[in-house]
């Protein structure tokens, strides 16, 4: 609530935008999410570093994968995972208001992949959490979902690093 009492409403979010090679980034200058789907089973998105856009992080994930039969059964630990990491990311990475943090989803045959990139060199570190506390679990919530997940250097030529997590396919759950 504001101080004269009405509700603050949270603007909603850019929505991720499918895009021809080479528009990235106007669409990005005018403020959206920029989304390939070259590849069905490609999603890639730009999407603004702050804690208020971690549901459409979730909403996003989710429906990116009920496009993908053989991934859809994963659908509730990818997106708890990629909510921790995009937290992560966000909490501990960001370096401004204008900052982006990158997702991608590759879902190959037998394996997807997510990935989250951050524009800050600091390496996350797995902790060990006290029961009661509220946060400090996040890697090891992704560690207990993933069958895989690890650390990357950034592209060529970009600051940061990508904190990725992998899940076979074809598998039960």
């Amino acid at each position: 609530m504001t101080a004269s009492g009405a509700q603050r409403r949270t603007p909603l979010p850019p929505r991720a935008t499918p895009h021809a090679p080479g528009d990235s980034a106007a669409l990005r200058r005018a403020g959206h999410a920029v989304t390939s789907m070259s590849r069905p089973a490609r999603l890639h998105a730009a999407i603004p570093a702050s804690p208020a856009q971690a549901a459409h992080v979730r909403r996003l994930v989710a429906e990116h994968l009920r496009r993908l039969p053989s991934a859809a059964g994963h659908l509730d630990d990818v997106v708890l995972a990629t909510d921790e990491l995009f937290t992560n990311a966000v909490r501990h990475a960001s370096t401004g208001p204008d900052d982006t943090i990158i997702l991608t989803i590759d879902c190959r045959e037998s394996e997807l992949r997510v990935t989250i990139a951050d524009r800050s060199p600091a390496q996350p570190r797995m902790h060990t959490s006290d029961e009661a506390a509220e946060s400090g679990r996040g890697l090891a919530i992704v560690a207990a979902l993933a069958d895989d997940w690890g650390i990357a250097p950034a592209d060529p030529g970009t600051p940061g690093k990508r904190v990725w997590f992998a899940l076979r396919l074809g598998a039960a759950p």
